[in-house]
Parts: C-alpha cells; structure tokens; sequence
C-alpha cells in the first residue's frame, strides 16, 4: 500500500473518497470499476491529461510523481492505481474482488504494476499518445523543475522535443506485452476470469491494459482467449461507467 504525506494540505481535509482520475489513463480506468464494482461513493476530480493538467505545483503536491490516479479517502493520499485498489477491497470488503488463491491474483496485479514503465507506456506513447500529449519548451521545464521521480523523467526524455521513441524501445515493449498476453491467454484455456469462475481485482487490473493497446494496433488475432475474457465485460456494468463512459474508444483518442 503506498501512502503518502501530501505538501498540497488542502486534500487533507475531504470527507470521504475523493479520486483524481485521467478519461484516458488505463490506471484510472482499474481503480474507476473498482469503485463502481463495490458499490461505492466517490467524488470525481477529472484531470485532463491531454490539456496537461497534471503539470501543476498543486497536483505534484498531491501525487509527487504528477502521475493519475491518485486516491483521497478521509484526507489520506494513496497513490498508485494496483495498490489502490487492493487497498479498497481490504478497507471495504463488501463485495469481495478477491480469489481463494490471493497469492496468485496479486502476482497478476503486481505483474500489470512492473510492466506500466517499460512496456505499456512506451507502446501508447509512440503508438498514439506522444504527439497528442506533445509539451511546449515551457510545459517541458515546468515538468523537469516538477518531476522528482528518475525513471519517470528518463521516459519522457524520450519523446521530448518532437523526439521518437528508439525502434530498440518499442520492439521491447511489443515483446513483454506479448509474453504476458501469452501468459493470459494460457490462463485463460479453461477458465471465464483469470482467477477460475469469479471476477475479481485481477480481470479489473488487465482489462483496462488490453483496451488500451487493443485501441493502439496491438493485434489479438492469436489469442482467442484473451479476446473471449474481454468480450465478457462488456455487460459489467463497471466496464460501462469505469472506462466506455470516459473513453469511448480508445483508437479515436
């Protein structure tokens, strides 16, 4: 669970769950059905990622690495989007989001975690996004001066400046989606949700990433599987409201 002290004090003082949230962002769109899942009250503070809205002294005062989502329950600052919503299934059990076997579901949450930088990220980017969330020589120093977090600041370095993400970068990051899409679609071979025959927070941590790169040119067509699981959702009514009312259509993005 990863807890922060925010500098920006004034979420300090929200009543209740309060989650800053981008249409667009795949991290957004897991802890949106999680909410939605569970049946619970939220306030939404939409972050328009495309109007660069994150770049703020009082948005990185929030989320230190000016990343959405961010989560606010009671003033108490929870960021990134996999523990957050493991956090919201422990604090609010009713529904359960969980598997009998709660090792193997966390290692399908932690593995959507480890492959957001060095895989998803780089195929969105020079797929889709970089050229739409392109920022000015201004936009770029205000994040530099922002940005504390290394990584974060190696990968937009990337694609600042009108700059291409390397074809070494982006044949990385086709190949790890393709394992774990492997790796899904085997899981998958006799089972409706990743864990067996319930939902849980593992299928609300993957959907969204198969939504996003199925929108960016990632071809399905070799796992059956894979497309079948996310046929499935679409009568949730957590996909609807938790990403189709927010993005419609990722390829139209």
């Amino acid at each position: 669970m990863v807890v922060i002290v925010p500098t920006n004090k004034s979420v300090e003082a929200f009543e209740g769950l309060h989650l800053y949230h981008g249409a667009i962002s795949n991290c957004s769109m897991r802890v949106r059905m999680t909410l939605i899942e569970k049946g619970l009250d939220w306030t939404s503070h939409h972050i328009d990622l495309k109007k660069k809205e994150n770049i703020s002294e009082e948005y990185f005062g929030i989320n230190p690495n000016g990343l959405v989502p961010t989560l606010v329950d009671s003033g108490v600052v929870h960021i990134e989007s996999n523990d957050i919503i493991d956090y919201l299934d422990d604090t609010y059990p009713e529904p359960t989001l969980r598997a009998k076997n709660n090792d193997e579901m966390m290692e399908w949450l932690h593995l959507a975690a480890g492959i957001h930088v060095p895989a998803c990220k780089p195929y969105v980017y020079a797929t889709k996004i970089a050229e739409k969330l392109k920022k000015t020589p201004e936009e770029q120093a205000k994040y530099d001066a922002l940005q504390k977090n290394q990584e974060l600041k190696e990968f937009h370095a990337k694609h600042a400046g009108g700059k291409q993400f390397s074809a070494s970068d982006f044949d990385k990051a086709k190949a790890i989606l393709g394992a774990c899409f492997t790796k899904l679609e085997v899981t998958l071979e006799a089972r409706e949700w990743i864990m067996g025959d319930k939902f849980t927070l593992a299928d609300i941590s993957w959907i969204p990433l198969y939504f996003v790169i199925f929108g960016c040119g990632f071809s399905f067509d070799n796992y059956p599987n894979v497309r079948r699981w996310a046929a499935a959702h679409e009568a949730r009514q957590s996909y609807e409201e938790g990403i189709l009312k927010w993005c419609p259509d990722f390829s139209k993005v």
